[in-house]
């Protein structure tokens, strides 16, 4: 009888020594395509699985149902990026860690024609330019400087954005 209260208490012990050890998981560096409307290699209408699976270090994430918040997404907040997949658009805050190739993070309002052209739609305070996959929102801070950007495959008419 002792032999078998040892064995299940070294069963127990076991278990418990190896359930502690959790893996963080590593997500490679974003890389924004700003002209093309790609993260790394999914377009920014990908499904939330396919950004799940990419970026498996996400700070948390919201099933695409008709009774969530914004249509569900994928968000890392300590990257400062969050994708919207169920509205089909992609939000990249100021404190962005990854890469863009335009570097639009801020920069100057008035340096941005170079490479967006000239605004379809302009504001106090943002700009909304054609693109090829659809919109792209540029915010501005009180400096006239670059501090997010709302990209997303609808049209101006059609936009949905989160609040």
């Amino acid at each position: 009888m002792k032999k078998l209260l040892l064995v299940i208490a070294g069963i127990y012990c076991i278990q418990t020594v190896s359930g502690q050890l959790k893996t963080t998981p590593v997500c490679p560096v974003f890389k924004v395509d700003i002209l093309d409307g790609k993260i790394n290699d999914l377009y920014i209408n990908s499904s939330l699985a396919e950004f799940k699976k990419t970026f498996p270090c996400y700070t948390s994430a919201e099933d695409e149902t008709a009774t969530s918040k914004c249509g569900g997404g994928v968000f890392y907040k300590d990257r400062d990026i969050y994708i919207y997949s169920g509205r089909d658009y992609v939000e990249i805050k100021e404190k962005f860690k990854g890469t863009m190739t335009v570097p639009l993070m801020g920069a100057a309002r008035n340096s941005l024609f170079k490479w967006l052209g000239h605004p379809k739609i302009k504001d106090v305070s943002w700009d909304a330019y054609q693109t090829a996959y659809g919109t792209l929102i540029v915010y501005y801070n009180k400096a006239g400087k670059t501090n997010k950007l709302q990209m997303s495959t609808k049209g101006t008419e059609t936009l949905q954005l989160c609040e």
